[in-house]
């Protein structure tokens, strides 16, 4: 994927993310990002498992939790760093679009992923990716990212059943050209 800085995508639940550029860190090349959420809006409950995230509240009141412990809240100029490996996800706790600014670390196939989630969410027009796609992307993509909201069964057997047949239907021709997924330090489902 050539991509063009800043690159804009959203998706029909009120989520826009813009990748502003990349630098340089001691862990490979680092993605900045801003992102606007409408209130109630946010991720669900994913996991990066070898990337770190981290969003400075710029304008808002975000809603965040760390699987197994109970929600929490932050607000303007505080900055919340979600470790690689540890699921979390993230919403607009207030009443105003929440605005925040960060990066992820590798970047990975961050870019790619997301864009590819974003649109798979607007082509079925719910927060829920088209079928096809989401089953591409997350078993593709499994040792990066997990949607941990998605009952194990169905991440697990459901999934990839979903993915082969898409593959003998001939549903991937627009992934053509996506990045390899990362097969490294992936420990656990």
């Amino acid at each position: 994927m050539n991509i063009s800085y800043p690159y804009t995508i959203s998706n029909t639940h009120g989520e826009k993310l813009i990748f502003l550029g990349t630098e340089s860190s001691p862990e490979g090349e680092r993605v900045l990002v801003e992102n606007f959420v409408a209130p109630g809006s946010g991720p669900p409950m994913h996991v990066h498992w070898q990337q770190d995230e981290s969003l400075t509240i710029v304008k808002g009141k975000m809603g965040y939790q760390v699987a197994g412990q109970p929600a929490q809240y932050a607000g303007e100029g505080e900055t919340l760093l979600f470790k690689r490996g540890i699921a979390h996800r993230f919403w607009n706790a207030g009443e105003e679009v929440l605005n925040c600014k960060g990066w992820v670390n590798p970047a990975n196939s961050i870019v790619f992923f997301l864009s590819a989630v974003y649109a798979a969410q607007n082509k079925s027009g719910k927060a829920q990716p088209e079928a096809f796609d989401a089953a591409y992307l997350l078993t593709q993509y499994a040792s990066e990212y997990t949607m941990v909201e998605i009952p194990y069964l169905v991440r697990k057997v459901i999934m990839p059943f979903t993915y082969q047949v898409g593959s003998l239907l001939g549903k991937y021709e627009h992934f053509q050209g996506a990045p390899a997924p990362l097969k490294t330090l992936r420990s656990r489902s």
